[in-house]
């Protein structure tokens, strides 16, 4: 099935359905020998989990993660990296009694009418469980962003007609609703909260603001920066708009208001705009402002109140969705889309790298720094094999030294060495040095 994939540099496939035994993602394109802290992946992971608090599902799921490959004592191969998060709390048999019936707002009509089957157990792949993955390869690109003081900070704007007022980010987390105003956030809840007793659910609006971002990122025309903004955004589920800078209000100003004015900073001979209407981006590339967009998240569709619909052979029914459903989206797709936003980022800083790499001293240095990191860690993981053959020796009382296998590895790495160009006398050196500290270690 095609459309799983996005990226090409820094590449994700997500995998799985939300009833199956797991969801995860495979992200091809991090470079090797970089740090990974799996503990702020899971951190954005528990955000995103359902069962956080009264404004969320109450499916248990603890979203543990798994690398199972692309990573090895904290640093990436090189190779494709695989998050996995086992399913654990599904309850298939509440959806037994409406599997063949068309749940208003559900994919499962447009499943169906395009590849002739559908998963009905909570949606299958169309759920919203599918943006763990996501969220877990928006945490490693979230590391990469952290390397340039790149941060990102979504929020709940707008829920259920209450709209926020001021906004703090320190308040974000401190509060169900994941707003930034934390008055607002507590007319939020109530109005959550009231309407789910009513058997029912509320949409909302959910801004995300780029701090530190650098100009020049965007490749026009068919890949502007904010046209793979928007594509990213728009694929998560429940996203029915998305806007940028001053967005639609755009229509209702005059070129005078809403153009940008420029200045040149005294201090740091920056230019800056008085203004951020366009919200940070123009002409597809990023000018260095703050990048501010915003998504129209749809009331979630699974509602207890009964629903007219047709069944899988068109006879009229009606629907009433039991179960553990969000009654508002917004405060558990915020995680998801500060995720999709550094995915993009991530991928248009490599996109840019590579833009620039042939000219760029600095870009040749880092080559050569990945390389020598590179060698650290080989080198280290030699010393742990050279330890375990050491221990070997000595339960077996035989001498540590071993000049014939010494003159075997040397002998095969000049021969090597004359295929790739390198000095003898240096790589005789260097080896010497090897075995000399091989021997003390083996010791």
């Amino acid at each position: 099935m095609a459309g799983n994939a996005l990226g090409s540099l820094f590449r994700i496939t997500t995998f799985g359905e939300s009833h199956g035994g797991a969801v995860g993602v495979v992200i091809d394109g991090v470079r090797p020998n970089m740090k990974i802290d799996l503990e702020a992946v899971q951190h954005e992971l528990d955000r995103r989990r359902p069962g956080q608090s009264e404004a969320t599902t109450s499916r248990n799921e603890t979203d543990e993660v798994h690398a199972v490959s692309g990573i090895f004592r904290g640093r990436t191969l090189g190779t494709p990296i695989c998050l996995l998060i086992w399913n654990k709390d599904q309850n298939s048999k509440a959806y037994d009694a409406i599997k063949d019936m068309f749940r208003p707002g559900h994919a499962a009509y447009t499943y169906l009418s395009k590849f002739g089957i559908q998963d009905y157990r909570g949606g299958g792949r169309s759920s919203g469980r599918e943006t763990a993955g996501r969220v877990g390869a928006g945490a490693i690109a979230r590391q990469i962003l952290d390397r340039r003081g790149i941060t990102i900070h979504a929020y709940t704007t707008e829920a259920g007609g209450i709209r926020a007022v001021t906004r703090d980010l320190k308040e974000i987390e401190k509060n169900p609703m994941r707003c930034a105003d934390p008055v607002a956030a507590k007319k939020m809840l109530r109005r959550v909260l009231k309407v789910k007793a009513q058997g029912d659910s509320v949409g909302g609006i959910v801004e995300a603001v780029v701090r530190n971002c650098p100009a020049g990122l965007g490749d026009p025309v068919f890949d502007k920066l904010e046209a793979d903004l928007a594509k990213a955004l728009l694929s998560i589920p429940a996203v029915k708009g998305f806007e940028i800078g001053s967005g639609f209000a755009a229509a209702r100003m005059r070129g005078s208001e809403h153009n940008d004015a420029f200045y040149k900073e005294r201090m740091t001979g920056r230019v800056r705009t008085r203004t951020n209407f366009a919200g940070g981006i123009l002409g597809g590339i990023s000018d260095g402002e703050e990048i501010v967009v915003r998504v129209a998240v749809k009331p979630p569709s699974s509602i207890p109140k009964a629903q007219e619909t047709v069944d899988v052979k068109g006879r009229k029914r009606s629907i009433s969705v039991e179960g553990r459903h969000d009654p508002c989206l917004c405060p558990r797709i915020v995680p998801v889309v500060e995720s999709m936003i550094a995915l993009v980022l991530a991928e248009h800083l490599m996109r840019q790298a590579s833009l620039r790499s042939k000219r760029s001293i600095g870009r040749l240095r880092e080559q050569i720094d990945l390389i020598d990191d590179m060698l650290m860690l080989l080198l280290g993981q030699r010393q742990d094999l050279v330890r375990g053959v050491g221990a070997w020796k000595r339960e077996r009382r035989l001498p540590i030294s071993d000049p014939k296998r010494e003159r075997e590895i040397l002998a095969k790495r000049l021969a090597l060495a004359a295929e790739s160009g390198l000095d003898p006398a240096f790589l005789r050196r260097i080896f010497r040095e090897i075995f000399t500290n091989s021997r003390s270690v083996q010791k």
